[in-house]
């Protein structure tokens, strides 16, 4: 398991970090891989969502599975002060606690869902609730085939598998 030591608090943790806007959380997970390791990875799995309540903060993580893809091991020297392989029974003690429950979870199997990234056209139709079904009205269709119209002949829904499709499905 890889792990990067934060700068701010000199712990071991997972890689990781904040949704940038128009981002999935896949693609969330490769840029900072990427950022804070330098390797270019590709999701595997999703391993669990995790909810953080109660701190000064909520939090809610996506933690996602991944295999080198590229690239070469290279400090974000802003935020990261070391990193390392360890294997999952020789954890270190200085670590987010709650990032061992993720990988726990990964060597145990939980997990296994697809992830997917769902894109809706916003410009091609409402935006909003009401505009949509205002639409709907207007339409003069049952509300199943203005569904069927516009969100599946019209086009408007894209969605893309983001863990390369290794827990079964297709792109949509």
């Amino acid at each position: 398991v890889l792990l990067t030591k934060r700068k701010d608090l000199e712990v071991w943790c997972l890689p990781g970090g904040r949704v940038d806007e128009g981002e999935s959380l896949a693609e969330t997970a490769v840029r900072e891989a990427r950022e804070e390791t330098g390797l270019e990875v590709e999701v595997t799995r999703l391993v669990g969502l995790y909810s953080e309540i109660g701190s000064w903060s909520d939090w809610h993580i996506a933690s996602f599975a991944a295999r080198v893809a590229g690239g070469e091991l290279r400090l974000q020297v802003n935020e990261v002060i070391d990193m390392r392989y360890f294997a999952p029974d020789v954890l270190p003690d200085d670590m987010f606690w709650w990032h061992r429950r993720h990988i726990l979870d990964f060597f145990d199997g939980v997990g296994g869902s697809a992830a997917w990234r769902q894109e809706i056209d916003v410009q091609s139709g409402a935006s909003s609730r009401a505009e949509l079904y205002a639409l709907r009205d207007q339409s003069e269709l049952s509300p199943a085939d203005f569904y069927r119209w516009y969100y599946e002949s019209n086009g408007v829904g894209r969605m893309k598998r983001q863990d390369n499709g290794r827990s079964g499905g297709n792109n949509v």
